[in-house]
């Protein structure tokens, strides 16, 4: 099982603590660090000093660390367009010596559109679909040849297709509860899904029809990486519990049920569930980050029981 530390910027974080975040996030030995993409906080924080740029924060990070993968549970399709993103996220692949990872969605905080007059269509699903069309078929454009896409939303005519990542293949995440669009999506464009904040028994399901869905285009099912985004809130006593709760405005027992929370044993036990669902990958949705002792323990309680 692989463990990726995943933040939420927009809540309030400066660049230095997501630095601060990433390189314990490789001495550690997590796998990856991953950030959302939005530019409105949510909820109750007061979000300061404001947002960060998903992309220029990757772009920083990827050259301030060495192993780990860098990428975002979800880039908006909303906020930039498709020929943009390809090449944003093909130099900062270059910049991180071909360690990038693309999670790309729909778009869904129609608040933070408004805030920075940011358009908000609404038809979001055919841009997405039109855009995974477009940054893949330029990725996958042969040096020397151009890429023309003619679509509903965007038109690209004689484009070069430059510049092209590191990596042969950046993966492409594609996530959600959709019973049917989603999937499909995710059978035709993703190296792997994501299922955000969902049960074990939601997962199964959403997890079959992504392998149904794949098995109908002649793609093997297990060709895709199958993963889950959790809140996590780990502890040595439940003193510890309670206090790191607190500390991000939850309640012990709605963690417990809705994320990875109590000891790490307990925590240990339904990433256990999860693997038996299918899933090979956790991003733990870190929300204080401030408390790298949090991620300490988990590294050391929790991640070496499942390497």
């Amino acid at each position: 099982m692989d463990l990726r530390i995943f933040t939420e910027p927009q809540q309030g974080a400066t660049y230095e603590t997501l630095l601060t975040v990433a390189k314990a996030t490789e001495d550690l030995g997590f796998d990856a660090f991953f950030r959302s993409d939005h530019y409105l906080k949510m909820g109750s924080v007061d979000g300061l000093p404001g947002p960060t740029d998903a992309w220029i924060t990757l772009a920083g990070l990827a050259r301030e660390t060495k192993r780990i993968r860098l990428g975002t549970l979800m880039t908006a399709a909303t906020f930039r367009l498709p020929g943009v993103l390809a090449i944003q996220v093909a130099q900062v692949d270059q910049m991180s010596g071909g360690r990038v990872e693309l999670g790309l969605g729909a778009g869904w905080f129609e608040e933070e559109h408004t805030a920075y007059g940011i358009p908000f269509p609404k038809e979001k699903f055919g841009r997405l679909e039109e855009q995974l069309a477009i940054v893949t078929g330029l990725w996958g454009t042969e040096p020397g040849k151009t890429f023309d896409f003619h679509g509903r939303y965007y038109d690209l005519t004689d484009s070069p297709a430059l510049p092209k990542p590191a990596q042969s293949k950046v993966p492409v995440l594609i996530g959600g509860h959709g019973a049917t669009r989603t999937p499909r999506l995710a059978a035709r464009y993703a190296d792997e899904f994501n299922m955000p904040f969902a049960s074990v028994e939601d997962s199964v399901r959403q997890f079959g029809r992504v392998r149904a869905a794949a098995e109908e285009i002649g793609r093997k099912g297990a060709d895709l990486v199958y993963s889950n985004a959790l809140v996590v809130c780990v502890g040595k006593d439940d003193a510890e519990v309670a206090r790191r709760a607190a500390a991000i405005g939850r309640e012990v027992d709605e963690l417990k049920l809705n994320g990875l929370a109590g000891s790490p044993a307990e925590v240990v036990d339904k990433i256990g569930r999860y693997a038996e669902a299918g899933s090979s990958r956790i991003y733990l949705q870190v929300l204080d980050l401030d408390d790298l002792d949090h991620l300490e323990l988990i590294a050391a309680r929790v991640q070496s029981q499942l390497s």
